[in-house]
Formats: structure tokens, C-alpha cells, sequence
């Protein structure tokens, strides 16, 4: 009996959700709709689904604020025409575009992302209730919304695989579909069927029996789960301090060096801050003595270490300009720094002021003219701009090809224009022209090639060869084509047999000690003509022995794409159709697919 009533509950929960935010339902059934035929269709609904997910987070948070503020039925419906009104003011906005860009969507969602902190903060304004209440509460409910939907949708996944096997061909696009219904319909229901009534004015036109239920509920949703409470303890709170000592030996150790160019150590700083006002806000509904010492410390110890992460930004900003990433790291770091003081010195109790915090910054960080996108436009515009003037390379709005810049101004405008070409921002750039491709049309625009940079800030290199470019195949008899790996564990050492004037002769590569191996051509008695090594064939292909890699290029001619190599016995040319020499901390790794054209004399 018990099992049957936890599930009249469930059902009923489902069921006045339905009732509670039925605009929310509305909006969510639509996205429903239009991402099923997006999968169905395979054309690109984005800004619709968008339009719908914001209005969905507009209902359940105004609707919020009127069960906090007010009470009567009339001012409901205004609120439901206010969100109608700021969710089609939205679909204005994005309607004007063809496709959905970076900046759009990272704009949607640092919107969403403050609507929805909006929602967990607002009940609780002037309230009995505390912001830690509410987000436990929130919390508990997004985690269990989560393992439903998933053991859901695992089941459905399932049930499609045996009809599938057993019974009849089912289409790949089900699991898309069943997916689809259940993060996007079922999880978000169940989520806000969980989420309970707070304390306020709508609550005088409920019955007083519902009144009751309904704090009997609020009760419980509030309370942190022993299971919580013993893994934010005792596992999470002592690994946090674990890497904080880390993070604070490091900094000591490096403060005068690489701490300050080490971009890694950047986005380690911003996850530190997000855990550790994330878990501050969670303990504050714990009582131990773990989580006492953590309410007392760690905000302390969270703000100088992330005033050193915005010093560390800001610097960083003089060698690579500023990008919205980086504006974002910078603005988080000042949330954080003012969040950490203010729970320094208040009751946690008092925590509702970093929810509200956060929404100015989400708010602030969106809003022309002082928004991420406007400032970081401008700066790597002018970045691009200066250097091109300071290289003469920029007159009368045309762009002047100069392939003997310095290195350092080559970078410059190669992680500018790489940068602005991600953003779809090289459009307004009037010298650049609004069909400026940065793949096809960046050598022919500044006269040498692009950087790339890997995750260690050292300069790799990817080369194709251009398709359409003719092979000059002339004094040429045997061709062969040629995948080098140099990584791979096994490989066949023949690359091919040929014959030439009555002869048999192999075409073999050969592990070496020297890093890249080597090609090795033999005749029939196994006398060796010619050894290539292949370290060389990589080598030539960079702009200097040293190591300082070449640009990308992402489309060469058959000329540039050549290695050549002979002597008196043989002749062989190696074409790169695709080139990748990578460098990594452990070393450089060089991979290739090659055309090989062999000639005997």
C-alpha cells in the first residue's frame, strides 16, 4: 500500500505541476514539438527552441514571484502576459538572424542561466525561509529529477533495442525522439513537481488543509539527506581542501613566474571559486562541525586566490587581447571576490545576496554597451587593426599582403582574425569584406598562414593538399600511396612491390631510434638504393629545424605539398595530401598521408 500511495503522490505531483505552471507546460510541449521535427526534418529549429526554453523559464519564475507577492487571480494573468510579451520580445531579436551564432546563444543562455537563478531566490525574498533552504530544496529536486529521467530513458532505449533485435527494423531517429520527450518534457515536469510552495500571499486563497500539506512538504524538500550530508562532509569538503592547499603551494611557488602566463591554472581558479561557493551554499544547511570550519575558512581563503586569478586575466589580456571567455573569467572573478567578503563577514543565513549578485553580473555581462560580445569585438578589431597599420600592411581600407612581419605580429592577427571569424564578426570588418573566409582566403589576404596553437600554447601544424591542384607526374613510373603514423602500434612495414626494366623492387618503412622512422626502397637481391628519413620529410615542411612550426594551411598546391629526394640509382617524391605535427609537452608526434612517386635510373 505503501509503494501505491508513493505513487498517487508522484502522479499527483505531476498533475498540479501541470496546473501550477501551465504556461511553462505549454512552452516545454512546443519545444517538443519543434525539436522532434528538427530531428525528423534535420533542419536547424534552434532559435525556436531557444524562444521556447526562455519562455519556460520566464513562467516558473514569474510565477514565483506571484505566489510570493501577491494573491489575487488577475495579477496572475498579468504575469502570464508578461512573459508571453518578453518571450516574443526575444523571438523578435533572434528572428532578424539566419543562423544561431556563438554570441547568440552564449547570450540565451547567461540569460536563461539568470532567469533561472531568479527562480530559486525570488520565493524566498523577505521570506522565512533562507536562500540555502531554497537551493537545497532546488537541488534535491534537479538530482532526482535527473535519475528518473535517466532511468527512464534507459528503459525506452531499451524496449527500442528488443523491437529492434526481436521484432521489426526500428529507426535510429526513436532513440532521438525518446530522448527528446524525456529531457525535454518529462524531466522538466517532474523537476517542478517537486519543487514546493513557499511561504506567501497566493497561500491565503488556498485551503487551509493544501496550506498545511504544502509546508509539510516545503519541510521536507528543505532538509539535507543524511546520504548529502556525509558526502558534502566527509568526502567533498576535505578533497576540496586537499586541492586548495595545491592551488595555494603553487601560487607561493610560482608567484614571481609561470603563474601569471599559465593559462591552464585560469580555468582551475574559476572552477575553484564555482565549487567552492557552490558547497559554502550547500553547507549552510548542514550542522557539523566539517561544515562549521568550511563556513569559517573557506570564503577567507577564496578571495585572495581569486584576486590573483583576475590580476593573472588581466595581464593575460596584453599578450592575447580580450575574448568573452576571458571577460567572463575577469567578471566571475570579481563575483567571487565580492561573494567571498560579504560570506566572510554575514551569517549565512544572509546568502541570498550572492543569488542576487549573481543575476546583476549574468545581467550586466549581456547588456550593451558594457556586455562580453560589444567589448571583446571592439578589442580584437582594434588588436587586428593596430598591427595592421604599425605593418603599413592597411591603406585606404584595403588590406596590403606582407609575409615579413615579425612572428609576434603574424600571431597577433592570426589569433585576431581567428577569433573574430569564430564569432562571424569578420563580416562587419570593412577591409576584410563580408565573404572573408579565414580558411580559403587568409594566405591570399596577409601573405602568410595562420596559427594554430594546441592546448600547450606551441605552434602545430595541419596541412592538406588542394584537390583540385595537378601532380606533375612527368619522369615518374610507379606511384604508391603512403600512411604514416607515428604513434601507431602496429603497422606493415610493406608499403608495395614494383617492377621496373625486368626488375622487382620494395618500398618498405622502417622503425628507427631517430624519431619519425624512415621509407627504405630495396631491389630484388635486397640491396638498399635509397633510405628517406622521415623526421626530414616532416622537417621540411616547418619553417625552420628549431621546432617553431609553420602556420596551418589548410589547402597547398602539389608544389608546396613535395618532398623530393634522389640519387644516382633512384628518384622519389613524397606529396602530403594531409599533414598533422603536433606538439605536446611529451614531445612532437608527426602523422601524414602521402602520394609517392618512384622512379628507377
Amino acid at each position: 500500500m505503501k509503494f501505491i500511495d508513493k505513487i498517487k503522490e508522484k502522479l499527483s505531483g505531476l498533475v498540479e505541476a501541470l496546473s501550477r505552471y501551465p504556461l511553462t507546460v505549454a512552452f516545454l510541449m512546443a519545444a517538443v514539438v519543434i525539436n522532434a521535427m528538427a530531428i525528423q526534418q534535420e533542419v536547424d529549429y534552434t532559435r525556436y527552441l531557444l524562444t521556447f526554453l526562455m519562455g519556460a523559464f520566464l513562467g516558473i519564475t514569474l510565477q514565483g514571484a506571484w505566489e510570493r507577492f501577491y494573491d489575487r487571480t488577475s495579477v496572475r494573468i498579468v504575469a502570464m502576459a508578461l512573459c508571453l510579451t518578453l518571450t516574443l520580445g526575444y523571438f523578435l531579436i533572434v528572428r532578424q538572424y539566419t543562423s544561431i551564432s556563438m554570441e547568440i546563444g552564449i547570450r540565451s543562455s547567461v540569460a536563461i542561466f539568470a532567469v533561472f537563478i531568479a527562480f530559486t531566490w525570488i520565493p524566498v525574498i523577505k521570506s522565512e525561509i533562507r536562500y540555502n533552504q531554497s537551493f537545497m530544496a532546488t537541488f534535491k529536486a534537479l538530482f532526482n529529477a535527473l535519475l528518473f529521467s535517466g532511468v527512464l530513458f534507459i528503459g525506452i532505449t531499451l524496449i527500442i533495442t528488443a523491437i529492434d533485435l526481436l521484432l521489426f527494423d526500428v529507426s535510429d531517429k526513436a532513440y532521438l525522439h525518446s530522448l527528446n520527450c524525456v529531457g525535454m518534457l518529462f524531466f522538466p515536469i517532474y523537476f517542478l513537481s517537486l519543487i514546493p510552495i513557499y511561504p506567501g500571499l497566493s497561500n491565503k486563497n488556498r485551503p487551509p488543509e493544501k496550506v498545511v500539506n504544502d509546508r509539510e512538504k516545503l519541510v521536507r524538500s528543505c532538509q539535507c539527506p543524511k546520504f548529502l550530508e556525509v558526502l558534502v562532509s566527509y568526502i567533498v569538503i576535505p578533497l576540496l581542501a586537499a586541492y586548495t592547499i595545491i592551488l595555494i603551494i603553487y601560487i607561493v611557488g610560482n608567484i614571481t613566474g609561470d603563474f601569471w602566463s599559465d593559462n591552464r591554472l585560469e580555468s582551475m581558479l574559476v572552477s575553484f571559486a564555482i565549487v567552492v561557493i557552490f558547497i559554502y551554499i550547500l553547507a549552510s544547511s548542514l550542522e557539523n562541525k566539517v561544515a562549521e570550519w568550511f563556513l569559517k575558512i573557506f570564503p577567507k581563503v577564496l578571495v585572495p586566490i581569486v584576486l590573483f586569478q583576475i590580476v593573472a586575466s588581466v595581464l593575460q589580456i596584453q599578450e592575447v587581447g580580450l575574448t568573452h571567455g576571458r571577460y567572463y573569467a575577469i567578471l566571475f572573478g570579481i563575483f567571487a571576490a565580492v561573494s567571498g567578503l560579504w560570506m566572510s563577514f554575514m551569517p549565512a543565513r544572509n546568502n541570498g545576496v550572492i543569488a542576487a549578485l549573481l543575476i546583476g553580473f549574468s545581467l550586466f555581462s549581456i547588456m550593451p554597451p558594457v556586455d562580453a560580445f560589444t567589448i571583446s569585438r571592439g578589442n580584437q578589431v582594434n588588436r587586428l587593426t593596430n598591427t595592421l597599420v604599425e605593418n603599413k600592411m592597411l591603406e585606404n581600407e584595403q588590406v596590403n599582403p606582407n609575409g615579413s612581419v615579425s612572428e609576434e605580429d603574424k600571431k597577433i592577427i592570426s589569433d585576431a582574425v581567428d577569433y573574430l571569424a569564430m564569432m562571424a564578426y569578420t563580416k562587419e570588418i570593412s577591409y576584410l569584406g563580408e565573404n572573408f573566409d579565414v580558411y580559403e582566403d587568409f594566405y591570399s589576404t596577409f601573405g602568410f598562414y595562420r596559427y594554430e596553437d594546441n592546448q600547450y600554447r606551441q605552434n602545430s601544424i595541419y596541412l592538406s593538399l588542394n584537390q583540385q591542384s595537378p601532380i606533375d607526374i612527368s619522369g615518374y613510373e610507379t606511384f604508391m600511396v603512403l600512411n604514416y603514423y607515428q604513434k601507431k602500434e602496429k603497422w606493415d612495414p610493406l608499403i608495395g612491390n614494383f617492377e621496373s626494366g625486368g626488375k622487382t623492387y620494395r618500398l618498405s618503412r622502417e622503425k628507427t631510434a631517430e624519431q619519425g622512422g624512415a621509407l627504405v626502397l630495396v631491389d630484388e637481391t635486397g640491396q638498399e638504393l635509397m633510405r628517406i628519413d622521415m623526421k626530414a620529410v616532416f622537417d621540411h615542411f616547418t619553417t625552420s629545424l628549431s621546432g617553431n612550426y609553420q602556420t596551418s594551411k589548410d589547402s597547398m598546391n602539389a608544389d608546396e605539398a613535395s618532398f623530393t629526394i634522389e640519387n644516382d640509382q633512384a628518384a622519389i617524391s613524397l606529396i602530403a595530401t594531409s599533414l598533422a605535427i603536433e606538439k605536446t609537452e611529451a614531445g612532437t608526434i608527426n602523422n601524414g598521408d602521402f602520394y609517392v612517386l618512384i622512379t628507377i635510373k
